[in-house]
């Protein structure tokens, strides 16, 4: 009798631990810890604990802890992690469509980051999931500005100067071959090093992102264009998210979710104030003459023709992408 007992006590926690009892997702994040990001995760985090009443919790690696993208990706794999927030490109290997917003120069403007967005965004989550990440919704991480120690005003100079780029991003790695520079790769984690010793001297980068980072205490100029647009997301393993009831899966996806609107909102604002404040701190802006700007907007479309040519995204996808811009600057 007392045997068939602890059987029947094992098969119950075996049972309740299925079923999404007691379980803690462990989430690496590049964000610092007391950001906005991480403030704003850890409180869906509690949120998420009371709603479930602590079957689900979240704990969070700030500050790249855990290692640059590839080392996250790796740990997730084998089940040291369950998540990340991660910037787009670093899933571009397993979901090649999300490339699309990472195109140099696509947009021009914000209104038509949001036009195109909002046909866009479900299917690039679709292809996430597909993947085998549950996501909660894209999170703008706003456009990316080229900051230097030099003066760049055309497409050219670039050449001159040695480009970060990040490590372990093929779009980062194919829109370089289009604009004929020979990028220095590196983490991000290594970037202020970088510049601080002189290995690189030229960064894109949001200006919330330059200022977090102190990016901005290393350059001089940046250059008033928007290069890229850039985004990240919470990605979780799809097995590691199965493992809880569906009913907490949807109390989870409801709270991030929320999370996430709220952030991809705020960075928009935030943005907008950053780029004032690095102005206000001495960055010189420049502005390029229109023969310039047709050089950038020249480079920008023969790095999406490379885009396609290496097979780095669906021609479709572009296309759609590029078919949406079309009809929205026709109705301006």
């Amino acid at each position: 009798m007392r045997s068939i007992l602890i059987y029947l006590l094992a098969a119950l926690s075996l049972s309740l631990s299925s079923n999404g009892y007691a379980k803690t997702f462990k989430i690496a994040t590049l964000s610092p810890d007391g950001s906005f990001w991480m403030t704003t995760m850890k409180d869906a985090a509690k949120e998420v604990a009371k709603q479930t009443e602590n079957r689900v919790k979240f704990r969070f690696y700030p500050g790249g802890v855990m290692g640059n993208d590839k080392a996250v990706l790796k740990k997730i794999r084998i089940g040291q992690l369950q998540g990340a927030a991660l910037s787009g490109g670093a899933l571009a290997a397993r979901v090649p469509t999300t490339q699309v917003y990472n195109i140099p120069l696509l947009f021009r403007s914000y209104d038509e980051v949001d036009f195109v967005r909002k046909q866009l965004d479900a299917d690039l989550e679709e292809d996430f999931n597909k993947a085998g990440f549950v996501n909660f919704g894209l999170v703008e991480g706003g456009f990316a500005y080229i900051m230097s120690k030099r003066r760049i005003a055309g497409a050219d100079d670039l050449k001159k100067n040695k480009v970060w780029v990040p490590s372990d991003d093929p779009a980062s790695q194919s829109a370089s071959d289009s604009f004929g520079i020979a990028p220095v790769a590196l983490s991000i984690g290594d970037v202020l090093t970088g510049l601080q010793t002189g290995l690189i001297d030229t960064v894109a980068a949001s200006p919330i992102g330059a200022i977090a980072l102190q990016w901005h205490t290393q350059v001089k100029y940046l250059l008033d264009v928007p290069i890229i647009y850039i985004f990240a997301l919470l990605a979780i393993d799809e097995k590691a998210f199965g493992k809880i009831s569906t009913e907490d899966q949807t109390i989870v996806n409801t709270v991030m979710r929320a999370a996430a609107k709220k952030m991809d909102a705020q960075n928009r604002k935030d943005n907008q104030n950053a780029f004032s404040a690095l102005e206000n701190q001495g960055i010189k802006m420049v502005t390029p003459d229109a023969g310039q700007l047709k050089e950038w907007k020249e480079k920008g479309v023969a790095a999406a023709e490379g885009f396609v040519r290496r097979g780095k995204i669906d021609p479709a996808v572009v296309n759609r992408a590029q078919s949406l811009l079309s009809e929205y600057r026709a109705s301006q």
